[in-house]
């Protein structure tokens, strides 16, 4: 679908540009739970906006073939190292 398949070491001007975006969204996670949003509703609400984003560039066939891909990069850790980033 998108670069998301490419190591980040081999694009590191992608690699800054994702590493700000996810600072971004971080500090909106952080800002909410400061407010007293659960983290489940905010990811719950950064994942619509996400695939709301997502299928208005890409069009609905290749998100759904991208999300289909989800469940097998969940399950090997791809996201679980996030959690380290987590305030």
């Amino acid at each position: 679908m998108n670069d998301n398949n490419v190591p980040l070491d081999e694009l590191p001007e992608l690699s800054a540009l994702k590493q700000a975006a996810l600072s971004y969204v971080t500090e909106a996670f952080a800002e909410a739970e400061l407010d007293g949003l659960d983290g489940d509703c905010m990811a719950q609400a950064a994942l619509f906006a996400a695939f709301t984003e997502l299928v208005a560039t890409y069009g609905e066939d290749a998100v759904a073939e991208y999300a289909a891909s989800l469940a097998d990069k969940i399950r090997s850790g791809a996201f679980s190292m996030v959690g380290a980033l987590k305030h």
